[in-house]
């Protein structure tokens, strides 16, 4: 890639680079970013070019710019909180008749001992998380599993960090199905989504793998040892706490009958799922001319999602079910809405970023602020793809400590098309690198006040400052080799 000509900097660009540096500040106090992102908004709308006539008119277009961001931003992720809205939907019409019980439920003839329960137990996860999100899917399959794990030797806390690296590690950091992760990367790095899942992949499974195996080292090391021990008692397992699960555990009495279709559903579900995955892998390798990509992978999965969702109500309810799925729908909204609303005001800042973006709501003529800062500290890095890949962990990292992991993807995605275009390296391995870190760190398995953590920890029943410090140096270790992978990929 060419590098490009050095840009003149406004005293809008040099703004974009103060808001940024707060937005900085801010995640290190663990403080929220929506407020310096709308002021940073606002602020490049009053010093919009050309100047609106008198400083009210040009007060009233910074407003209209505020507005215009954010909804340039909510219409760039709706389709995505929709998909994942409808797969929650669906869950919790699934968990009215017991299905989603059924449905992992075979895999407990696979937990013959801890570290057969162990990958059991993440595999599961892993497959549960890609379709369904990892905080969804905990619940599904934290309290179906995880007892029985603990009754064949694998400790709570070995049962938390198998969930949680597997789930919120691996699965959202890659987010192969769903891809709310890399739109918002992508978004936000002005490239196309299908050519960044590949390398989310990759990033993802080398900082698993590496994680997971030092995590199983530690484990066995300390099983043998005494320090860790399963717990002796057959008594029914009750998880202390599930945090920010969207869906609420119960107890034996609460638990809903089987339904009269639950066997039927607890089958079809996860067949339709994978098919449908294995369709979209299968064109993508054998017939790329009709592979399903982006915006119709997420229109596939949504469609599906909702006749599963209307046949799985009326299957539990009935003719009740024009009132029931009316509460799903509900539910499922609440929790799409509550994961994306704090990450709209900061994607629209930094979707401002980008030419293509700041065109669209500032007006034509707008500079790419991020996109001519970076191409000109691009020109003193001069192609160190050292530098590069392990600033970009780095900044992954730091952004994902606010607990979230998604607040920092447009970070990463702008950071990376900006420095990786100035420096004439490939864009798509800064960005996937940056968004894995990002969501490793606070989707997550590395801040102990993130929903992940608190979810994991809580239905396992353990500390999750505990899961943390264990995951700590697996993670890290794991990311140190993803960088070193990225530098080979961008020589």
């Amino acid at each position: 890639m060419e590098q490009l000509e050095q840009v003149q900097l406004t005293a809008s660009h040099w703004v974009f680079l103060l808001v940024i540096l707060a937005i900085f500040v801010s995640i290190g106090f663990r403080k929220g970013v929506i407020v310096p992102s709308i002021i940073g908004i606002f602020m490049l709308g009053l010093l919009a070019e050309p100047q609106h006539e008198g400083p009210l008119n040009q007060v009233i277009f910074a407003v209209q710019v505020v507005f215009r961001a954010l909804l340039n931003a909510g219409t760039e992720l709706f389709d995505i909180m929709l998909v994942i809205a409808l797969m929650v939907a669906m869950l919790k019409s699934l968990q009215s008749q017991g299905a989603d019980r059924l449905m992992v439920a075979p895999m407990k003839k696979l937990m013959v001992g801890p570290w057969t329960a162990f990958f059991v137990l993440g595999v599961t996860m892993y497959i549960a998380a890609a379709f369904f999100w990892p905080t969804p899917a905990v619940a599904l399959v934290g309290t179906v599993l995880i007892p029985v794990a603990m009754q064949v030797g694998l400790p709570a806390i070995g049962a938390a960090m198998a969930v949680n690296l597997f789930g919120h590690g691996m699965a959202l950091s890659a987010d192969p199905i769903i891809q709310g992760a890399s739109r918002l990367t992508a978004g936000a790095a002005g490239i196309d989504t299908a050519t960044l899942v590949p390398y989310t992949l990759l990033f993802s499974m080398t900082v698993g793998v590496v994680a997971i195996g030092l995590a199983c080292f530690h484990l066995r090391r300390d099983m043998r040892s005494g320090v860790l021990k399963a717990p002796q008692s057959d008594e029914v397992f009750s998880p202390k706490s599930v945090g920010a699960a969207a869906v609420q555990t119960t107890t034996t009495d609460e638990e809903p009958e089987i339904g009269p279709y639950a066997r039927l559903f607890a089958v079809a579900v996860p067949v339709i799922l994978l098919g449908i995955a294995g369709l979209m892998i299968y064109r993508a390798l054998f017939l790329p001319d009709q592979a399903i990509r982006g915006g119709g992978a997420t229109a596939l999965l949504g469609g599906t999602a909702t006749v599963l969702l209307v046949l799985s109500s009326f299957a539990a309810h009935g003719h009740h079910a024009l009132d029931g799925i009316s509460s799903y729908t509900r539910e499922g909204f609440f929790f799409a809405i509550k994961i994306f609303a704090p990450i709209i005001p900061i994607a629209g800042f930094f979707f401002l970023g980008h030419p293509g973006h700041a065109a669209e709501v500032i007006g034509t003529g707008a500079a790419g602020y991020l996109f001519d800062i970076g191409n000109n500290i691009g020109q003193y890095i001069d192609g160190n793809v050292i530098l590069l890949a392990f600033g970009m962990a780095f900044i992954g990292l730091l952004s994902g400590m606010d607990g979230s992991g998604f607040s920092g993807l447009p970070l990463v995605g702008s950071l990376s098309a900006a420095l990786g275009t100035g420096a004439g390296v490939n864009v798509t391995v800064l960005a996937a690198l940056g968004q894995v870190a990002a969501i490793f760190a606070g989707g997550g398995t590395l801040a102990a006040w993130a929903f992940g953590v608190a979810a994991d920890a809580g239905i396992a029943g353990v500390s999750p400052s505990e899961l943390v410090r264990r995951n700590f140096i697996p993670v890290i270790s794991g990311v140190v080799v993803a960088s070193i992978l990225a530098v080979i990929l961008m020589i």
